[in-house]
């Protein structure tokens, strides 16, 4: 029997659960797909025995969405995360100092003259970023040298990162990694600012090297010691496709959820819907997926909110 389309309700201030399921049972267009997509992410998030991937770029750290991520981490929902360089940026600089809301159509040589730069519609600082985590990174790095780390993990850079902000930062996704001892990977280490540092301390630190292939092996034990593994997936680029490449090694994922504003139809992995990795073998064609068009800082934030709900019902 069909299922018959449903009138939302929203006169009665719904809880987010039960929005979101009215949504569901509205059986049109985004709404179903976002309502479809609670219920995988629910799913992923209850099943303990499940080996649970988080991927994202760092530009959502720059949000007020880095609180999100930071609950997922914190209360134990994800066994690792796989990011960009940007994330130990952003979330190293924002444990100690403020970003700003602006807005799209700020003047770029104003705001450079005033030295702030623009993320966005986030206005950061040049002082609460470049320099901060230039004072920072220094100081950390200076820390590990001494101990006699020369060979580093990008696992060991963002735990001695979460590790130097302050335990009552409690929206920092790094301190809670550290703190929970979730891996942090960051496969495309020196693109951005504590990647610099890196290089620049190496400069007077010959001895300094990074142990990517360390990060791979993590990966790797991960992937194969997986009873299940599932994938929560914002955005795209190199973290999306770092959590998938090596989830095909274990016949593919077993859940995944994609969140992305990307097309298709330019061939992009950013673009690409949870389907096409089926036929990369990243992907189990047994696997429930389901890929949800949107802004991750719009739906992310309602989609935890309302998951968790449904989880402490």
């Amino acid at each position: 029997m069909p299922r018959k389309v449903e009138d939302i309700r929203v006169d009665d201030a719904p809880s987010l659960d039960t929005l979101v399921r009215r949504m569901g049972a509205g059986g049109g267009f985004s709404a179903k797909g976002f309502a479809d997509g609670v219920d995988l992410l629910v799913r992923i998030l209850a099943d303990r025995e499940m080996t649970t991937f988080l991927s994202f770029p760092a530009d959502l750290v720059a949000t007020g969405t880095r609180g999100v991520l930071a609950t997922l981490v914190r209360e134990g929902f994800v066994d690792v995360v796989i990011t960009t360089c940007g994330t130990l940026d952003h979330d190293l600089a924002r444990a100690f100092e403020a970003y700003y809301h602006g807005s799209w159509d700020l003047n770029d040589e104003d705001l450079h003259r005033k030295h702030l730069h623009r993320l966005g519609n986030v206005v950061v600082p040049e002082t609460h970023y470049g320099a901060l985590i230039e004072r920072k990174m220094h100081a950390i790095l200076k820390r590990l040298w001494a101990h006699g780390t020369r060979a580093l993990t990008t696992r060991d850079l963002a735990w001695a990162i979460g590790e130097s902000i302050p335990r009552t930062a409690r929206s920092s996704i790094l301190r809670a990694a550290f703190d929970r001892k979730v891996p942090v990977i960051v496969p495309g280490i020196t693109d951005g600012a504590v990647g610099s540092q890196l290089w620049l301390f190496g400069q007077d630190h010959k001895g300094l090297s990074l142990d990517l292939f360390s990060d791979e092996q993590a990966l790797s034990d991960l992937v194969f010691a997986a009873k299940r593994s599932g994938a929560i997936v914002l955005g795209g680029g190199i973290s999306k496709h770092h959590t998938i490449w090596w989830n095909q090694f274990r016949d593919g994922l077993d859940a995944a959820l994609y969140l992305t504003t990307a097309v298709e139809w330019d061939g992009s992995l950013s673009g690409a819907r949870t389907r096409e990795a089926i036929s990369w073998g990243k992907l189990k064609a047994t696997a429930r997926h389901v890929t949800v068009e949107g802004d991750v800082t719009v739906l992310l934030p309602l989609m935890v909110g309302a998951a968790l709900e449904r989880l402490r019902s």
